[in-house]
Formats: C-alpha cells, structure tokens, sequence
C-alpha cells in the first residue's frame, strides 16, 4: 500500500513567509539531557535520548508502574499487607544497601505504604518487599517489568533487578525510553500519579534507642522550585551519576525532562530547575484540537462505509520557540491507507503531522470518530460497480 496524505480541512493554514527561527540554545554539563512537552510530542532537548545508560534508582519508576498497572486491572489492593520477608531485610538494611524505608523484619506494610517508601525514599528494601509480595519473588517480578516495559514501547531497556541497583550493566535504559514510562505513569494512571508523586516527605520506622519516628523528605530537585512540578524519581549510583527523571505542568502544559550522569546532588538540583524552567520560558504552545474534534478523514478499503472520520486521540497542540514572528503550522494528515476494515471506535488509524515555522516536524496520533464494520458480499459488489464506474 502506498503511504497517503490528506489536508486536515478544517485546520490547514498555508505556511506563511515566516522569520524561521533556530530551536533556542541550551548547553548542561549533563551526559545525557532530555526533554519533551506532552501537549505536543515535540522534544525541546535531546542529548543522547537513545543512549544506553545505568538508570540507579530511576528504575524504580518500573516497579512502581507494574504495581500501578494491578492497581488499576483491580488485581492488587492497596490495603493488602506485604510481610517483610528476614533474608529481604538481612540484604537491604544498613548503610551498604542505599536508601532505605527503614522497615523492620516480619513487618506487615500495606502496599499504599510501600508505594511511597518507593517513590518518595526511594527505599531498596521497599522495592523488594514489594517485588516479592506481588509475584513471589524479585525475579518472578522482573519478568512483568520487562513485559511492561515491551507494552509501552522501551525497545531499548531491560530491567534485572527491582531497585536499580548495580548489576555489572545488566540494568539499562535510556533516557527516551524513560520518558515514554513517565508519560505512561501519569496519563494512564493520574489519580494513583496524584496520590505518590511529588509528596514532600513520608514518615516511616523509627530511631533506635528513642523510637522517635522517622521522616525522610524527597529528593526530586524540582519540587517546590518549578511551578507545577509534581513527579517523578531521582537516581544515583557511583556508576550513574547523579540523574533525574521530572515533570510539572503550567496552564495544561506538561513537559517531562530526563538528565543523568551529573556529577553531584547540587548540580542535579541546579540542572533540572534550570532545564524545566528553559523549556516552558524558551517554548511556547499553541493548542490546535482539542480531545475528541475532527480533524479530517480517511478512506478505507472493504468497509461499511468508504471513509472513517479522523479525532484527535487527545488534546492537540504545536511546540515552537517563544516570540517567533508569523506563520503558522502546516498540517496534514498521514495513515497507510486506504485502511482495511473493520475499525475499532477509538483505534489509532493516523497521525497528524505538524510542521513548524522552524521547521520542526511533530506527530500526534489520530484515532478513528466511529467503528466501521466488514463490507458484507452484496456490500462488496456495490462498492465493486461504482469503483468501476469511478463513483468511489
């Protein structure tokens, strides 16, 4: 099949003779920098995206979106108590096994208890505890963060371990790869989103000798620095460097940004506020659809109808350097076509592809406005005789 373009009817505005601008210059000290707005697709930075790197505690944004996952298929309550297993706590307590939730051996923590031991103290013995609770054993567990990992399309990552723990380079992501997992995290599950990142600090285990509580604040460098930020995870291991995987959202415009390999806590805190801050002061967005209008349509091959409406899968808008002087973006729409029938309602069919006054191309997915069934035999010949007769 050939690869067909239509003009999106109702929004195609020719491409005026505009001052075309360059992508702002950003520089950062850090190995690996990345960062895209959610409105549109569009990637502000990317410096290294597709390299394979260490994610340290980064990682436990798998475990934490394979537990979410359960959560949301009804399969894993949030009250249901977890035991911590002796041998789980001999490995992951004291100063050589990292961050720690401070749990204690044969303790029962809910699942809603070990989610934010994970997320906001990025505990190891959380993770594992958790891990262990949900599929029997770490391993058992890796084998559905893979999995995961497959459905949400990190074709370039491959988890061993839980935790992000060191493992000789079996543990790998990339920074691309981390933010398709972010945007997972917080399209596909908003409300658990809510509910475990970005809380300021959680009060878990107590001191010994005074049994005074403890509390432990999180690390994310954007909270309470960035407007809007609210997520996602910090990462540091000798090997990785310190890194982070954040997002905030201002007026409706969610950006998520990736960094690693920096070389201490302070200049993680000083990269990401400073990278945030230059994607939504450096950018600007311009809304085009919004979730559910009609963009255009598409044709389709042996179906009940001849052609498909075309939505916006969710609300549509464009990404360009800020204070850029006139034009607006050309649009069209793209899908292999004609699409065979049948079609789902819903079912993504083709993208509409936006180009930029810069220059910069951006793809949004469109999805099909109504279910078009099978052409049935009678339907066929119909549709045989007017293409002959070059009715359709």
């Amino acid at each position: 099949m050939n690869r067909l373009s239509l003009t999106a009817a109702a929004a195609l505005v020719a491409l005026a003779t505009a001052a075309a601008a360059a992508p702002p210059p950003y520089d950062t000290p850090a190995r690996v920098a990345y960062l895209i707005d959610l409105s549109s697709g569009a990637e502000l930075l990317n410096k290294g995206a597709d390299v394979r790197m260490p994610p340290a505690s980064m990682a436990k944004m798998m475990t934490t979106e394979v537990a979410f996952e359960l959560i949301k298929a009804g399969k894993l309550p949030l009250s249901k108590m977890c035991t911590v297993q002796p041998a789980t706590w001999q490995k992951w307590h004291g100063p050589q096994a990292g961050s720690t939730m401070f749990l204690s051996p044969n303790e029962q923590v809910s699942v809603e208890n070990l989610l934010h031991g994970i997320v906001t103290l990025s505990g190891n013995d959380a993770s594992v505890v958790l891990a262990e609770c949900i599929a029997g054993t770490e391993q058992a567990f890796v084998q559905q963060m893979n999995a995961l990992a497959r459905q949400l399309g990190m074709t370039n990552s491959r988890f061993c371990n839980s935790t992000g723990w060191p493992d000789e380079g079996c543990t790998y992501v990339t920074a691309r790869d981390l933010g398709k997992l972010a945007r997972a995290s917080i399209e596909n599950h908003p409300q658990l989103y809510k509910q475990f990142y970005g809380q300021p600090s959680f009060t878990w285990g107590k001191t010994l000798g005074s049994g005074q509580a403890i509390t432990q604040g999180n690390r994310n460098p954007i909270l309470g620095k960035v407007l809007g930020a609210d997520g996602l995870k910090t990462g540091h291991t000798e090997e990785a460097g310190y890194g982070f995987t954040g997002s905030a959202d201002q007026n409706g415009r969610r950006l998520v940004m990736v960094v690693a390999g920096l070389g201490s806590y302070n200049q993680r805190i000083d990269e990401s506020v400073k990278l945030m801050n230059w994607g939504f002061n450096a950018w600007q967005s311009k809304p085009l659809f919004a979730a559910g209008a009609k963009v255009g349509s598409a044709q389709v091959q042996l179906g009940s109808e001849s052609e498909v409406g075309l939505v916006a899968a969710r609300p549509i808008a464009v990404t360009y350097p800020a204070g850029m002087i006139g034009g607006d973006p050309r649009m069209k729409i793209s899908y292999l076509g004609p699409i065979k029938a049948p079609i789902a309602k819903g079912q993504q069919v083709a993208e509409l592809v936006v180009t930029t006054p810069d220059g910069t191309v951006q793809r949004m997915p469109l999805v099909a406005a109504e279910a078009v069934e099978e052409a049935g035999f009678f339907g066929r010949l119909w549709l045989g005789l007017k293409q002959l007769v070059g009715l359709a």
